[in-house]
Formats: C-alpha cells, sequence, structure tokens
C-alpha cells in the first residue's frame, strides 16, 4: 500500500510539473458522435499556431482517433527521448500532436481496451510527453461522458473549461445538455459551444439553407443558457481539407467557415 501511495504521490508530481509549463488547457468535446467535435477541436489549434500560439493538440479519442487523418500524420510513429519521455509530432510550426494513432501498427489497427487501458495511456500522454511550454493545449475527447473526458477532468483539475460541440437536432442537444451538467459536476466552466453544421449554402443560389429549425436563443435555453461561440455551416471544402490533411485554416482561411474558426478563437483568448 505505502509503495503504491507514493507511486501516486511520484505520478501527481510529475503531471503537475507537466502541466504547470501550459498557461491555458481547454477540453473540447461532445457527449454524441458524428458532431464534428475532432474538426472543431482540430482548426481551433491550427488557428492559435497560425497566431503564433506554442499549440498543444492532445488526442483521447481512443477508440477513433482523428487528427492524425487530419493533420496527415497517419504514418508516423511516436518515438522517445533520452529521457523516456514521448516527442509529439510536429506537422508545422507551433504546434504539437500527441494521438494514440502514433503507437498502432497501422492505421487500420483497432483499439479494444477495457477502462483501466484507457486510463493508464491518457496518465502517459499527460506526464511522460515532453510538451514543452506551451501557450495551449487543446484536448480532443471522445464523445460520452466516460472514462476519458472524466480522467482528464481529475487529473488536470486547472482546466480553463470545455467547449461543447453539438449541433440543433432535438438527439443532440439532449446529449450536449448532458455534457453541460457533466461539467458542473466536476466544477468545470463550459466556456461555450459551438454549433456546427447549422445550414449549407446553396451553391446554385447562394441562399442559405437551415439544416436544422431552431434559432441560437433555442440552442442556448435547451443546453443551459452557454454562450454560443460560433455558428459553423456545412461545409464541403473543410470536410475536403479534414479528409487530405490539409490545413483548412491555411487554405481556405478567407472564407466565411474560415472566419467564424478566427472569431471563435478571438474569444476563446479573451475569456
Amino acid at each position: 500500500m505505502q509503495e503504491k501511495n507514493l507511486e501516486q504521490e511520484l505520478e501527481e508530481i510529475s503531471i503537475k510539473e507537466t502541466m504547470a509549463k501550459i498557461k491555458h488547457k481547454i477540453m473540447v468535446m461532445s457527449n454524441k458522435g458524428g458532431v464534428g467535435k475532432s474538426t472543431v477541436a482540430a482548426n481551433i489549434a491550427d488557428e492559435l499556431a497560425n497566431q503564433g500560439y506554442q499549440v498543444g493538440l492532445l488526442d483521447v479519442d481512443i477508440h477513433g482517433p482523428s487528427q492524425a487523418k487530419i493533420f496527415d500524420i497517419e504514418k508516423e510513429r511516436l518515438m522517445a527521448d533520452e529521457n523516456h519521455k514521448l516527442i509529439p509530432f510536429q506537422p508545422k510550426q507551433n504546434l504539437k500532436i500527441i494521438t494514440i494513432a502514433g503507437l498502432m501498427e497501422n492505421e487500420y489497427q483497432p483499439i479494444i481496451w477495457r477502462g483501466p487501458l484507457k486510463i493508464g495511456i491518457i496518465k502517459q500522454f499527460i506526464k511522460d510527453v515532453y510538451w514543452g511550454e506551451l501557450d495551449y493545449l487543446i484536448i480532443d475527447a471522445p464523445p460520452g461522458t466516460g472514462d476519458e473526458p472524466l480522467t482528464i477532468a481529475q487529473l488536470i483539475p486547472d482546466l480553463d473549461g470545455m467547449i461543447i460541440v453539438t449541433t440543433a437536432q432535438e438527439l443532440a442537444l439532449l446529449d450536449s445538455r448532458k455534457a453541460v451538467e457533466f461539467a458542473k459536476k466536476l466544477n468545470t466552466k463550459v466556456l461555450g459551444i459551438v454549433e456546427n453544421m447549422s445550414y449549407l449554402n446553396c451553391p446554385h443560389c447562394n441562399q442559405q439553407i437551415d439544416l436544422f429549425k431552431m434559432s441560437n436563443n433555442d440552442i442556448a435555453s435547451k443546453i443551459g443558457d452557454i454562450d454560443i461561440l460560433g455558428v459553423l455551416p456545412f461545409e464541403p471544402k473543410l470536410l475536403h481539407s479534414m479528409d487530405k490533411g490539409i490545413s483548412f485554416m491555411e487554405s481556405d482561411k478567407a472564407t466565411d467557415v474560415g472566419k467564424i474558426f478566427v472569431n471563435i478563437v478571438d474569444k476563446i483568448k479573451s475569456i
């Protein structure tokens, strides 16, 4: 029992030392899959890096890691330095990424793990990674309120807060409200909501087609009067960039979606 307590104390010290070098820690989450959470996390991190901030992107979606594909590093493998610290991928200047995809034999290998293994790898990704000094650590959590986001919230008690990604569908909003209640129980601030895939700009007439019928006020009230950081349209160019590993915030920043992401990042910086 004493050895276990000592091990826990050393682990906590290591985590505190690592996190002390990171100014801001933000978790991007949803309580429903398919709402574009990883896309939102990736583009927030990408734009912060474009603006000159030192950024880390931690992908703790153990069963469905997306960041390796988004940043075209899915064939690369994680390495360790002489101090046995994992070296993050650095696909571009100012941006470092850790994802379990970098530990797999190939991009098609499934992760068939129970809770304790997932918790263990998340701890390793926090304490045994050489992040260095960062301005922002953006954490891409999987859908739900289970092991992964709970572990992050418990290991990093000084999280700046959570960003909740949703669509304006009743089912998604019901799950998003649960994510808000999850944050409350953990005494973690909800920084705001990103409403994704809200509308489509018709390529023929350029008219806006609302994919869901709720207003922003309806959405905010259903989730719990949380600030809306941004409302994103369904944008095929964004999907293409994510699939091809091309930085959307470099190639298409001047588009409406690009401008919305810049505005979201500006709001995050001011919180």
